[in-house]
């Protein structure tokens, strides 16, 4: 057997780690399974991998196939019960998954998006008739006041204000076109548009 250029705590490692996850992103089917395969056989541990799946199935694939994150998260479960060498066939069949799928990073960028208004000072305060009413006083401040329970509106979403004064209108989430997005995509607008009064 060939010897293998791998030390876990080395560059090696981290450079085919690296060309897995862009294999995997890049929809490389074939390539993602051959550095599956060189971080197995190079004793590489099966919880490693698993947590480089799951993020790749919610950061690369998203909501273009909601059910990459499952299959990873089912995976990684999977490998713990099982173990190895076994546990490589339930890697590779979340590698196929995860590199095979629709890809959008649109949760990714939203995300990150929100937590940068967080971190500018952005969305300070609650709207009122948001806040909690049920502790003694609240009400007096006019908390809960005006606050329309969603299940009451036609086709259980009611036209209402959600987030703080200074983000109305700020959309984090826009979906792409890939996969279950297109759906979310429209379901989406139909959303903010009755929310929003738009």
């Amino acid at each position: 057997m060939a010897a293998l250029r791998y030390d876990r705590a080395g560059d090696q490692h981290y450079d085919v780690t690296s060309a897995f996850i862009k294999s995997l992103r890049g929809s490389d089917v074939d390539a993602a399974l051959h550095y599956l395969a060189k971080m197995l056989e190079a004793g590489e541990d099966p919880r490693f991998i698993s947590r480089r799946l799951m993020i790749s199935a919610a950061e690369d694939v998203g909501m273009a196939d909601p059910t990459a994150l499952q299959t990873a998260v089912a995976a990684a479960q999977a490998v713990q019960l099982i173990g190895m060498p076994e546990g490589r066939l339930i890697l590779a069949e979340a590698v196929v998954h995860i590199a095979t799928a629709p890809k959008s990073n649109a949760a990714y960028n939203g995300i990150n998006a929100a937590v940068a208004d967080v971190r500018a000072g952005r969305g300070q305060g609650i709207p009122a008739h948001l806040r909690d009413a049920h502790y003694p006083g609240a009400k007096q401040l006019g908390h809960g006041k005006g606050y329309v329970y969603s299940h009451d509106a036609p086709h259980g979403v009611a036209r209402q204000q959600y987030p703080p004064d200074d983000l109305v209108g700020r959309n984090y989430y826009e979906p792409t076109g890939n996969g279950a997005e297109r759906d979310i995509a429209a379901r989406l607008e139909r959303l903010r548009g009755i929310i929003r009064g738009t």
